[in-house]
């Protein structure tokens, strides 16, 4: 097949570059776009690890294709910081300790914001509910529903 041109906006910047149809989203992140905090882990779209926000909706980037991506916004965890000042999921992950080896966090923060993001009324079983589609394997999810709950109470205040 041949390789295929696309241009997707990463995080704010154009990434264009000739890609194979069956490169996935996440391989594009990691390669091309060189956004390594995108991790990829089941690649069968089961532990959520890769997940980024694509306009506006949480996506497993190893289910979606790099050609289905062209012309779309793609937020990574790298894209979620203005500067050194960390987004309200990112800043209670930290005060909640939140996070353990480290692998499923991006993914779970990201899920997490794009939830919120629409639902920032969010309760504790609904945070619950929200993340079911993220594995982790290290904290035994009490931090990280804290986390939740905590970025939820800013991000409402924040407005």
């Amino acid at each position: 097949m041949e390789p295929l041109s696309v241009t997707v906006t990463v995080n704010g910047q154009d990434h264009t570059a000739d890609v194979e149809p069956r490169m996935h989203l996440g391989d594009f992140l990691r390669t091309v776009a060189r956004k390594t905090g995108t991790h990829l882990g089941c690649e069968h779209g089961v532990c959520g690890a890769c997940t980024v926000i694509v306009d506006g909706d949480a996506v497993r980037s190893c289910l979606m294709l790099a050609v289905q991506a062209n012309g779309k916004s793609v937020t990574t965890i790298e894209g979620l910081a203005s500067g050194t000042e960390l987004h309200p999921v990112q800043q209670a992950f930290r005060d909640q300790h939140a996070l353990q080896c480290g692998f499923c966090t991006p993914g779970m923060i990201v899920s997490l914001t794009a939830y919120l993001k629409k639902n920032p009324d969010a309760d504790e079983a609904e945070i619950r509910k929200a993340i079911s589609g993220n594995i982790c394997r290290c904290t035994g999810y009490q931090g990280i529903v804290a986390a939740g709950l905590q970025a939820a109470k800013a991000m409402r205040t924040e407005g």
